[in-house]
Protein backbone atom coordinates (compact mmCIF):
# COMPACT_ATOMS: atom_id res chain seq x y z
CA UNK A 1 0.00 0.00 0.00
CA UNK A 2 2.16 3.11 -1.03
CA UNK A 3 1.54 6.43 -0.10
CA UNK A 4 2.43 8.70 -2.74
CA UNK A 5 2.98 11.86 -0.71
CA UNK A 6 5.70 10.08 0.64
CA UNK A 7 9.04 8.99 -0.49
CA UNK A 8 10.01 5.31 0.20
CA UNK A 9 13.05 3.99 0.70
CA UNK A 10 14.94 0.97 -0.74
CA UNK A 11 17.26 -1.28 0.85
CA UNK A 12 20.78 -1.75 -1.24
CA UNK A 13 24.23 -3.28 0.01
CA UNK A 14 26.75 -0.84 1.98
CA UNK A 15 30.37 -0.85 0.93
CA UNK A 16 31.90 -2.62 3.98
CA UNK A 17 34.73 -4.99 4.57
CA UNK A 18 36.01 -8.15 6.26
CA UNK A 19 37.14 -6.89 10.45
CA UNK A 20 39.87 -9.22 10.46
CA UNK A 21 42.70 -6.72 8.91
CA UNK A 22 41.27 -4.06 10.90
CA UNK A 23 41.60 -6.01 14.02
CA UNK A 24 45.57 -6.96 13.34
CA UNK A 25 46.10 -3.32 12.50
CA UNK A 26 44.49 -2.21 15.27
CA UNK A 27 46.66 -4.36 17.72
CA UNK A 28 49.93 -3.92 15.81
CA UNK A 29 49.22 -0.30 16.47
CA UNK A 30 48.25 -0.73 19.93
CA UNK A 31 52.07 -2.55 20.72
CA UNK A 32 53.80 0.00 18.25
CA UNK A 33 52.22 2.96 20.60
CA UNK A 34 52.97 0.73 23.68
CA UNK A 35 57.00 0.11 22.74
CA UNK A 36 57.27 3.86 21.65
CA UNK A 37 56.20 5.37 24.71
CA UNK A 38 58.11 2.56 26.79
CA UNK A 39 61.18 3.82 24.61
CA UNK A 40 60.32 7.70 25.64
CA UNK A 41 60.14 7.07 29.03
CA UNK A 42 63.90 5.10 29.15
CA UNK A 43 65.44 7.46 26.82
CA UNK A 44 66.42 4.74 24.20
CA UNK A 45 64.51 7.48 21.54
CA UNK A 46 64.30 10.88 21.07
CA UNK A 47 61.13 13.38 22.04
CA UNK A 48 59.64 12.18 18.69
CA UNK A 49 58.56 8.91 20.05
CA UNK A 50 55.68 10.17 22.32
CA UNK A 51 54.57 11.47 18.88
CA UNK A 52 54.88 8.57 16.91
CA UNK A 53 53.32 6.06 20.14
CA UNK A 54 50.19 9.39 20.17
CA UNK A 55 50.09 9.05 16.14
CA UNK A 56 50.16 4.97 17.13
CA UNK A 57 47.50 5.20 19.50
CA UNK A 58 44.73 7.40 17.73
CA UNK A 59 45.20 4.76 14.91
CA UNK A 60 44.26 2.05 17.11
CA UNK A 61 41.22 4.10 18.76
CA UNK A 62 40.14 5.06 15.21
CA UNK A 63 40.73 1.61 13.66
CA UNK A 64 38.89 -0.35 16.62
CA UNK A 65 36.00 1.76 16.68
CA UNK A 66 35.04 0.66 13.21
CA UNK A 67 35.19 -2.58 14.12
CA UNK A 68 31.52 -4.38 14.48
CA UNK A 69 30.29 -8.33 14.14
CA UNK A 70 27.33 -9.13 12.72
CA UNK A 71 25.45 -12.90 14.13
CA UNK A 72 22.90 -14.71 11.58
CA UNK A 73 19.78 -12.90 10.45
CA UNK A 74 21.40 -9.65 11.85
CA UNK A 75 21.70 -6.76 9.88
CA UNK A 76 23.92 -3.37 10.01
CA UNK A 77 22.48 -0.03 8.43
CA UNK A 78 25.35 2.16 7.57
CA UNK A 79 25.05 5.60 7.41
CA UNK A 80 26.98 8.89 6.65
CA UNK A 81 26.28 12.44 8.67
CA UNK A 82 22.26 11.18 8.95
CA UNK A 83 22.43 9.93 4.63
CA UNK A 84 21.87 6.30 4.02
CA UNK A 85 24.64 4.45 2.42
CA UNK A 86 23.42 0.77 2.87
CA UNK A 87 22.91 -2.40 4.32
CA UNK A 88 25.36 -4.93 5.82
CA UNK A 89 24.04 -8.48 5.72
CA UNK A 90 27.41 -10.03 6.26
CA UNK A 91 27.81 -11.75 9.45
CA UNK A 92 31.19 -11.95 11.25
CA UNK A 93 33.51 -9.50 11.84
CA UNK A 94 33.33 -6.48 10.21
CA UNK A 95 34.58 -3.07 9.59
CA UNK A 96 34.12 0.33 7.92
CA UNK A 97 35.77 4.07 8.67
CA UNK A 98 35.35 5.30 11.81
CA UNK A 99 33.33 8.08 10.36
CA UNK A 100 30.31 6.00 9.11
CA UNK A 101 27.25 5.18 11.77
CA UNK A 102 25.81 1.59 11.93
CA UNK A 103 22.28 0.49 13.55
CA UNK A 104 21.68 -2.85 13.88
CA UNK A 105 18.59 -4.83 12.97
CA UNK A 106 17.06 -7.99 13.04
CA UNK A 107 16.09 -9.63 10.18
CA UNK A 108 14.75 -12.56 12.27
CA UNK A 109 11.50 -14.37 12.15
CA UNK A 110 9.72 -12.25 15.43
CA UNK A 111 5.85 -14.05 16.83
CA UNK A 112 3.18 -11.52 17.74
CA UNK A 113 0.44 -12.69 20.48
CA UNK A 114 -2.52 -10.10 19.82
CA UNK A 115 -4.39 -8.73 23.11
CA UNK A 116 -7.98 -9.98 22.69
CA UNK A 117 -10.08 -7.67 21.15
CA UNK A 118 -13.89 -7.30 21.60
CA UNK A 119 -15.15 -6.16 17.81
CA UNK A 120 -18.33 -6.96 16.61
CA UNK A 121 -18.96 -9.94 13.61
CA UNK A 122 -20.96 -8.92 10.56
CA UNK A 123 -24.21 -9.48 12.32
CA UNK A 124 -23.26 -7.45 15.01
CA UNK A 125 -22.73 -9.71 17.53
CA UNK A 126 -20.49 -8.69 20.01
CA UNK A 127 -17.34 -11.17 19.95
CA UNK A 128 -13.90 -11.38 21.30
CA UNK A 129 -10.88 -12.12 18.81
CA UNK A 130 -6.84 -12.91 18.64
CA UNK A 131 -4.36 -13.50 16.67
CA UNK A 132 -0.77 -15.01 16.70
CA UNK A 133 1.24 -13.57 13.56
CA UNK A 134 4.91 -14.22 12.89
CA UNK A 135 6.93 -11.38 10.96
CA UNK A 136 10.00 -10.04 9.96
CA UNK A 137 11.81 -7.24 8.32
CA UNK A 138 12.37 -7.67 4.55
CA UNK A 139 13.64 -4.08 3.88
CA UNK A 140 15.73 -2.44 6.61
CA UNK A 141 15.86 0.45 5.31
CA UNK A 142 12.28 1.45 5.02
CA UNK A 143 11.60 -0.36 8.64
CA UNK A 144 14.41 2.40 9.87
CA UNK A 145 13.70 5.36 7.77
CA UNK A 146 10.10 5.21 6.54
CA UNK A 147 8.11 4.67 9.99
CA UNK A 148 9.07 6.10 13.64
CA UNK A 149 9.14 3.21 15.38
CA UNK A 150 8.37 -0.79 12.97
CA UNK A 151 7.76 -2.81 15.95
CA UNK A 152 4.71 -0.43 17.57
CA UNK A 153 3.79 0.01 13.53
CA UNK A 154 3.12 -3.87 13.01
CA UNK A 155 1.66 -3.93 16.36
CA UNK A 156 -1.17 -1.23 15.34
CA UNK A 157 -1.45 -2.86 11.77
CA UNK A 158 -2.41 -6.24 13.52
CA UNK A 159 -5.20 -4.66 15.60
CA UNK A 160 -6.35 -2.96 13.05
CA UNK A 161 -6.95 -6.15 10.50
CA UNK A 162 -8.30 -7.68 13.48
CA UNK A 163 -11.03 -5.60 13.75
CA UNK A 164 -11.58 -5.47 9.95
CA UNK A 165 -11.40 -9.05 9.55
CA UNK A 166 -14.03 -9.49 12.62
CA UNK A 167 -16.42 -7.58 10.80
CA UNK A 168 -16.16 -9.03 7.60
CA UNK A 169 -17.41 -12.44 8.97
CA UNK A 170 -19.93 -13.63 10.95
CA UNK A 171 -19.15 -15.60 14.12
CA UNK A 172 -21.23 -18.72 12.79
CA UNK A 173 -23.15 -19.57 9.90
CA UNK A 174 -26.33 -20.37 11.22
CA UNK A 175 -27.69 -22.60 8.43
CA UNK A 176 -26.42 -20.11 5.61
CA UNK A 177 -23.35 -21.02 3.21
CA UNK A 178 -21.71 -18.06 3.78
CA UNK A 179 -18.10 -18.36 5.15
CA UNK A 180 -17.49 -17.98 9.17
CA UNK A 181 -14.82 -17.13 11.64
CA UNK A 182 -15.54 -20.42 13.18
CA UNK A 183 -15.89 -22.37 10.51
CA UNK A 184 -14.04 -21.28 7.79
CA UNK A 185 -10.24 -20.86 9.60
CA UNK A 186 -8.23 -21.37 6.92
CA UNK A 187 -9.87 -18.77 4.79
CA UNK A 188 -9.91 -16.09 7.75
CA UNK A 189 -6.47 -16.41 8.24
CA UNK A 190 -5.46 -16.57 4.61
CA UNK A 191 -7.28 -12.74 4.65
CA UNK A 192 -6.15 -11.35 7.39
CA UNK A 193 -2.17 -11.95 6.42
CA UNK A 194 -3.65 -10.49 2.76
CA UNK A 195 -4.85 -7.45 4.82
CA UNK A 196 -1.90 -7.49 7.11
CA UNK A 197 0.78 -7.61 4.29
CA UNK A 198 -0.66 -4.93 2.39
CA UNK A 199 -0.96 -2.17 5.47
CA UNK A 200 2.43 -3.10 6.59
CA UNK A 201 4.35 -2.66 2.83
CA UNK A 202 5.39 0.67 3.92
CA UNK A 203 7.28 -0.27 6.88
CA UNK A 204 9.28 -2.96 4.84
CA UNK A 205 7.89 -6.15 6.38
CA UNK A 206 6.86 -9.62 5.63
CA UNK A 207 4.26 -11.79 7.06
CA UNK A 208 5.02 -14.66 7.52
CA UNK A 209 1.77 -16.16 8.72
CA UNK A 210 -1.00 -15.27 10.34
CA UNK A 211 -3.69 -17.10 12.25
CA UNK A 212 -6.50 -16.36 15.12
CA UNK A 213 -5.63 -17.60 18.33
CA UNK A 214 -8.83 -16.37 20.63
CA UNK A 215 -12.62 -17.21 19.65
CA UNK A 216 -15.43 -16.58 21.45
CA UNK A 217 -18.93 -14.85 21.71
CA UNK A 218 -18.81 -11.91 24.25
CA UNK A 219 -19.12 -12.89 28.26
CA UNK A 220 -23.42 -10.67 27.90
CA UNK A 221 -24.14 -13.28 24.88
CA UNK A 222 -22.25 -16.28 25.57
CA UNK A 223 -24.68 -17.93 27.49
CA UNK A 224 -27.39 -17.89 25.04
CA UNK A 225 -25.17 -18.73 22.61
CA UNK A 226 -24.33 -21.68 23.64
CA UNK A 227 -28.27 -22.36 24.37
CA UNK A 228 -28.42 -22.15 20.76
CA UNK A 229 -25.62 -24.16 19.81
CA UNK A 230 -27.00 -26.71 22.18
CA UNK A 231 -30.69 -26.47 20.97
CA UNK A 232 -28.97 -26.67 16.84
CA UNK A 233 -26.85 -30.02 17.77
CA UNK A 234 -29.95 -31.43 19.41
CA UNK A 235 -32.12 -30.79 16.38
CA UNK A 236 -29.22 -31.98 14.18
CA UNK A 237 -29.08 -35.43 15.98
CA UNK A 238 -32.88 -35.70 16.00
CA UNK A 239 -33.13 -35.31 12.39
CA UNK A 240 -30.26 -38.18 12.13
CA UNK A 241 -32.18 -40.56 13.75
CA UNK A 242 -35.33 -40.04 12.78
CA UNK A 243 -33.59 -40.23 9.40
CA UNK A 244 -32.10 -43.65 10.71
CA UNK A 245 -34.96 -44.95 11.71
CA UNK A 246 -37.04 -44.47 9.24
CA UNK A 247 -34.38 -46.41 7.32
CA UNK A 248 -35.18 -49.29 9.49
CA UNK A 249 -38.52 -49.91 9.48
CA UNK A 250 -38.83 -49.83 6.02
CA UNK A 251 -36.44 -52.57 5.48
CA UNK A 252 -37.96 -54.88 8.42
CA UNK A 253 -41.33 -54.32 6.77
CA UNK A 254 -39.97 -54.79 3.48
CA UNK A 255 -38.33 -58.20 4.57
CA UNK A 256 -41.44 -59.56 6.41
CA UNK A 257 -43.74 -58.98 3.31
CA UNK A 258 -40.65 -60.66 1.26
CA UNK A 259 -40.22 -63.81 3.49
CA UNK A 260 -43.92 -64.11 4.55
CA UNK A 261 -43.66 -64.29 7.82
CA UNK A 262 -46.30 -62.59 8.44
CA UNK A 263 -49.48 -60.61 6.86
CA UNK A 264 -50.40 -57.00 8.01
CA UNK A 265 -53.30 -55.24 7.01
CA UNK A 266 -53.22 -51.23 6.69
CA UNK A 267 -54.60 -50.99 10.57
CA UNK A 268 -51.68 -53.52 12.06
CA UNK A 269 -48.81 -52.18 9.42
CA UNK A 270 -49.37 -48.46 11.04
CA UNK A 271 -49.32 -49.62 14.61
CA UNK A 272 -45.87 -51.79 13.92
CA UNK A 273 -44.52 -48.77 12.54
CA UNK A 274 -45.33 -46.72 15.41
CA UNK A 275 -44.28 -49.29 17.39
CA UNK A 276 -40.61 -49.53 15.80
CA UNK A 277 -40.65 -45.44 15.39
CA UNK A 278 -41.13 -45.20 19.44
CA UNK A 279 -38.85 -47.37 20.00
CA UNK A 280 -35.97 -46.39 17.57
CA UNK A 281 -36.50 -42.59 18.20
CA UNK A 282 -36.57 -42.89 22.18
CA UNK A 283 -34.61 -41.39 24.67
CA UNK A 284 -35.07 -44.40 27.24
CA UNK A 285 -35.10 -48.21 26.90
CA UNK A 286 -38.50 -49.60 25.52
CA UNK A 287 -40.52 -52.02 27.73
CA UNK A 288 -41.04 -55.00 25.80
CA UNK A 289 -44.82 -56.56 26.27
CA UNK A 290 -45.53 -59.89 25.11
CA UNK A 291 -48.66 -60.86 23.10
CA UNK A 292 -49.82 -64.33 24.82
CA UNK A 293 -52.87 -63.89 22.68
CA UNK A 294 -53.30 -64.33 19.13
CA UNK A 295 -52.47 -61.62 16.61
CA UNK A 296 -55.82 -59.86 16.56
CA UNK A 297 -56.77 -60.75 20.24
Amino acid sequence: MAIPHLTQSKERPAKTSGGAMALILALLSALGAAYLFFSAVVGSLGGWAVLAGIGAGLAFVLLLSGIYTLQPNESAVITLFSNYKGTDRHAGLRWVPFWYGKKKISVRARNVTSPTLKVNDKGGSPIEIGAVVVWRVADTARALFDVDDYVHFINIQIETALREIGSHFAYDSHETSEPSLRANGDEVSKLLRQRLQEQIELAGMEIVEAKLSHLAYAPEIAGAMLRRQQAEAVLAARAKIVHGAVSMVESALQQLSERGIVQLDDERRAAMVSNLLVVLCGDRDAQPVVNAGTLYN
